[in-house]
């Protein structure tokens, strides 16, 4: 095996500011240098940072499943093969993400998992159409609204030069804090009809699991300190069995081994008023995805252009096609694992990799997936308080990189975040809307996003007001990206 060192580098400098250093690390035996984001860890290290990944993110893509088969109406046995479905496609979609195929994939540490954005749509169509319907008619829909996305990725990359520094840092901060309520629903319980629910066992359980977060993160060393939230997981997880909030009937009842079933549910069915809503709800995922992949870019100090989002856009609309043929939905980014990429500060792509093919396996042995199901709602709670911290505290960082000396930009921050704050504050807020704002609007990452991309082009872009003395077009961003 090559012998690897690492150095710093000095990464140039970009039109909103000087950019951090890079780290790379080099192939002694070789001679080239390589990228932190493409640097092959060692296998051992590999899994278990993929594991991380994997822990972090699986409540999220079970939830979904979960809250549309009870919508549906399905057995336990469907609801089982419908997460199982989940997990499988969500593996696949993370490997084309990170690996990468053609010009499909933004090779970035990018976990794909399913939308959520796309639940109450869902659930609306599951009721208009039935219960034998339901499945089939969705799957249509969200077929088309892959083959919208993958078709629109070359052009929606563009708005690259609508997102300059203090709008990636506005969305960045506000992907963290619109994940912060989550976490905390998560340290209460997960759902009001869990047992416990806010009780102080639970509420106490998602403390320690904090506190254990954090004293490893502080005590820990190098590789062990890396492991940091597993080994807090790992810890939590063990004290909930004598407080009796860990439940060992799931992994009783799941099978060993259990292939994906093509169509299970039967051949897709396309109604047009289910793909209107379904390619809306892309439409917004594809913001996400993008404000996402810009926030990666920043952590790992490698700048998402148009050509990464052009290919970060394919892979989801592919995955988000295919995905309906082994029964599962719409795949999308996970900004929770943008948090656990920062507070680990491993950046390599091929530790994400792993992961996928870990949900692979999960997807393909539910007896597995049922193991990591132990994990309870509030220990992930406790964890997931940390992770989402630190995506908002990148945000500041970047922000605060951003030139908010001007008064412009302090405008443009400050009503983006109120915007992006009133869903999470009051969920309720755009009820009696019409259904596509309340589709945009019930996001607080793609309200904020959305409002801060408008308020740049008002402040930089419009009128005689868009340009600065020397001529330069204060806080708009300047693409080097070679065409999609």
């Amino acid at each position: 095996m090559a012998l690897r060192s690492t150095r710093t580098t000095d990464g140039g400098s970009t039109p909103d500011g000087p950019s951090r250093p890079v780290e790379v690390s080099t192939d002694t035996l070789a001679g080239r240098e390589v990228h932190p984001v493409d640097e092959l860890l060692p296998p051992v290290k590999l899994i278990t940072t993929g594991l991380q990944h994997v822990a972090a993110m699986y409540a999220g893509v079970v939830a979904p499943p979960l809250i549309v088969g009870a919508g549906v109406g399905l057995s336990p046995a469907e609801l089982a093969l419908l997460i199982s479905a989940s997990l499988f496609t969500a593996g696949l979609a993370t490997l084309l993400q990170t690996l990468g195929v053609w010009r499909i994939g933004a090779r970035l540490p990018f976990v794909n998992g399913v939308s959520f954005a796309g639940v109450a749509p869902m659930i609306a169509i599951a009721k208009e159409h039935g219960p034998k319907d339901a499945l089939p008619v969705i799957f249509g829909a969200v077929i088309v609204a892959g083959v919208l996305c993958f078709l629109a990725a070359p052009y929606f990359c563009k708005l690259i030069r609508f997102f300059p520094a203090v709008v990636q840092g506005t969305v960045i901060t506000l992907i963290g804090v619109s994940l912060l309520p989550v976490a905390v629903n998560w340290a209460r319980g997960g759902s009001p009809a869990a047992p416990g629910y806010g009780s102080m066992r639970a509420i106490g359980l998602a403390a320690f699991t904090l506190a254990a977060v954090v004293l490893c993160n502080k005590l820990l060393r190098g590789f062990w300190q890396q492991l940091s939230l597993l080994i807090g997981l790992a810890i939590g997880t063990l004290l909930a069995f004598p407080l009796g909030l860990a439940d060992f009937g799931a992994v009783q009842d799941a099978k060993v081994f259990a292939l994906p079933s093509p169509f299970h549910f039967g051949a897709p069915m396309f109604d047009a008023a289910a793909i209107v809503s379904l390619c809306i709800v892309m439409v917004v995922s594809m913001t996400e995805s993008t404000a996402d992949m810009l926030a990666l870019g920043q952590i790992v100090d490698r700048q998402a252009d148009e050509k990464t989002l052009a290919a970060g856009l394919r892979a989801d609309g592919l995955a988000t096609a295919i995905s309906p043929v082994f029964n599962g939905f719409a795949a999308s980014a996970f900004a929770q694992n943008i948090g656990l990429v920062a507070l680990t500060k491993i950046r390599s792509r091929f530790v994400v990799a792993a992961g996928g093919g870990i949900l692979i396996l999960l997807g393909l042995f539910p007896v597995l997936g049922s193991l990591v199901s132990l994990v309870p709602q509030p220990v992930l709670g406790g964890a997931g308080i940390v992770l989402f911290g630190t995506v908002a505290a990148s945000g500041i960082r970047t922000l605060a990189e951003a030139g908010m000396e001007s008064s412009a930009n302090t405008i443009l921050v400050s009503v983006s975040l109120g915007v992006g704050i009133i869903p999470i504050a009051a969920p309720t807020f755009y009820d009696a809307f019409p259904e596509a704002v309340r589709t945009l609007m019930h996001s607080g990452i793609s309200a904020g996003c959305v409002m801060a991309v408008l308020l740049n082009l008002l402040f930089h872009h419009v009128g005689v007001g868009r340009r600065s003395p020397t001529g330069e077009t204060p806080g708009a961003a300047v693409s080097t990206a070679t065409p999609s």
